[in-house]
């Protein structure tokens, strides 16, 4: 799963990645955007879509 992260994030600047939270997270601009803690994803969401986001099959508010 990092790996697939790592690529679609390749070509923004100033990601980087940290241990954090006992998982993996990809910060872009100092924030986290995208974590990972065990086999699960953690995604930061614009708050305009997170309705639409949140309903989504096997989303976890």
């Amino acid at each position: 799963m990092a790996n697939r992260i790592r690529e679609r994030l390749s070509e923004l600047p100033n990601v980087e990645e940290k241990a954090m939270m006992g998982g993996l997270t990809f910060m872009y601009n100092d924030k986290m955007c995208v974590g990972i803690i065990k086999d699960e994803l953690m995604c930061r969401i614009d708050p305009a879509f997170h309705e639409t986001a949140v309903e989504k099959r096997g989303c976890v508010p």
